[in-house]
């Protein structure tokens, strides 16, 4: 007998009890991002693989290790994009719609990066996006804050996500940092672990946010990177605090906070819960004025966020927040009776057309009563409407509640479709 064929390790499949709880969030991730002005974006899973080198940085964990690369027929290296923003760039450029123009865009779809699968992190993963292109003032660095901390309210966990935020200045001073920090840890490197050491040399900024307590000991005293800010560097936080602390958005100041991604400059932000074990961040973001210009557009100033679905799909179901969440049929149709089933047909038509946003199952298969309602319990239905001949001679239908302490009651067929109202 041959092996069942699997899915690949780290891609996982989102079965029907799970993929209400998604739409659930997604609707919720497409208002806000409307309500804010922003208009959708959907670019290809595949792009050059040197789109991701430029952007990212070929000294990455992700460029290094974790991208999904490979030659295509004509020999162009391809890769599967590992995060959004590098492509959205690409697009904005390609298409003209970034040079001397505003832009306020979203996105939504699945990453890929080749990591070790655990809870909250995974090979294919899917992230929603907000990027806003051609505005270098503080103002929308706050409005897209405020736009990630309405997604948290509207889905009820405001009071397990803390913003962190930070600045890492122009690139002049942060280069200018680099240098003094460099100077600092290759004083202490005997104390720095194996990946910090690599890092002190490729990518210093990295040390900072090291998980391992002994690094983070032997960061003691070190150079702040606020103290090499110039005056436009320090306005422009200054000035962001000051509309955050007006909009009651409380935050963190977290001056090792430094992103994984090379593009980043000046404001950067992070959403974390303590309510996902390690994987504790949920959102993440910040500016990057230099990208457009560094993938070969006019320089445009730009400001975004990525969340991560799958991550925020498990603090919602850890919480308990999805107990609300609308079932994928509202109604289950029961037919009784030789040839009721082709009323019923027309019926449950006329209902849907009747109440579009409702979710009515019909029954299929025959059977009786007791198996007709087995299945009408089994598919997750408020109810079971109950077409017998006693009924249709009557122009009326039973009601059985399965869901909670209601009495089954009779409707007549004109006023089904106001009961079904109730249901949405």
């Amino acid at each position: 007998m041959s092996k069942a064929i699997q899915a690949i390790r780290g891609m996982n499949d989102c079965l029907p009890t799970e993929t209400n709880i998604w739409q659930m969030v997604e609707s919720v991730l497409r208002r806000v991002a409307s309500n804010y002005g922003f208009a959708e974006i959907r670019m290809p899973i595949v792009e050059s693989t040197h789109l991701f080198k430029r952007s990212i940085g070929e000294v990455t964990d992700i460029v290094e290790k974790e991208m999904y690369t490979f030659d295509d027929r004509n020999g162009d290296s391809l890769t599967l994009r590992p995060e959004g923003t590098a492509s959205c760039v690409r697009a904005g450029i390609e298409h003209g719609l970034l040079y001397n123009q505003e832009q306020r865009l979203w996105y939504m779809g699945p990453m890929f990066r080749h990591e070790r699968p655990q809870k909250g992190r995974y090979r294919q993963f899917h992230q929603f996006g907000i990027e806003a292109f051609g505005i270098a003032t503080p103002d929308i660095d706050a409005e897209i804050i405020m736009l990630s901390a309405r997604i948290w309210r509207e889905l009820g966990i405001s009071e397990f996500v803390e913003l962190e935020l930070n600045s890492l200045g122009s690139n002049e001073e942060r280069a200018a940092y680099r240098d003094a920090l460099v100077a600092f840890l290759t004083e202490r490197e005997s104390q720095l672990d194996e990946d910090s050491k690599r890092r002190m040399h490729t990518n210093p900024l990295r040390v900072l946010d090291s998980k391992n307590p002994d690094v983070q000991a032997a960061l003691q005293g070190a150079p702040k990177l606020s103290d090499y800010f110039g005056e436009e560097s320090q306005q422009h936080f200054e000035q962001l605090c000051a509309r955050l602390d007006a909009a009651g958005i409380k935050y963190t100041i977290n001056d090792k906070l430094v992103r994984g991604l090379d593009y980043y400059n000046r404001t950067v932000f992070e959403w974390v819960t303590s309510s996902l074990g390690a994987q504790g961040t949920v959102c993440a973001g910040g500016r990057y004025d230099g990208l457009v210009e560094q993938l070969g557009g006019k320089a445009s100033p730009a400001f975004g966020f990525a969340l991560g679905i799958e991550r925020l799909v498990l603090l919602l179901t850890s919480l308990e927040k999805v107990n609300n969440v609308r079932p994928q049929v509202d109604a289950y149709l029961i037919t009784l009776g030789e040839g009721i089933d082709i009323k019923g047909v027309a019926l449950a038509e006329q209902w849907r057309s009747q109440v579009p946003d409702i979710h009515i199952q019909n029954h299929c298969g025959g059977g009786n009563m007791k198996k007709q309602m087995k299945k009408a319990d089994r598919s997750g239905a408020q109810i079971a409407l109950i077409l017998g001949e006693d009924e249709l001679a009557n122009q009326q239908i039973t009601v059985k509640y399965l869901r909670g302490q209601h009495e089954q009651q009779t409707v007549a067929l004109s006023d089904v479709a106001a009961l079904l109202e109730t249901l949405i």
